[in-house]
């Protein structure tokens, strides 16, 4: 199980610590490998974006519009976080159907 976020983070950081077996990756030293993020955009097409970030906020509107995967090439930290692979499964955010969905009470 891999858990991409931030380490500074409050939800990630609640993530990780109910998921001790999981790999953390910080997305702002290692970004999200290509496949994962296409992967969860399609899965996530309006929800991946997190547009009610700070960085989301200091972008330009010429910035705002370019598409969704290219701004979280550039961005990472624009991703909601956090994104859980486990398998071929993935999982957007910190919610308690995540948490039921991955076991954790």
């Amino acid at each position: 199980m891999k858990l991409y976020g931030l380490k500074t983070c409050d939800t990630c950081r609640k993530a990780m610590k109910s998921l001790p077996d999981a790999e953390f990756v910080d997305v702002r030293a290692s970004g999200v490998p290509q496949a994962i993020i296409e992967r969860a955009f399609a899965q996530f097409p309006d929800k991946l974006l997190n547009t009610r970030s700070t960085t989301w906020r200091n972008l330009s509107e010429e910035d705002r519009a370019k598409p969704p995967l290219a701004l979280l090439a550039e961005h990472p930290s624009l991703m909601k976080r956090p994104l859980i692979e486990q398998g071929d499964n993935l999982y957007l955010g910190w919610t308690a159907d995540v948490k039921t969905a991955l076991g954790v009470a």
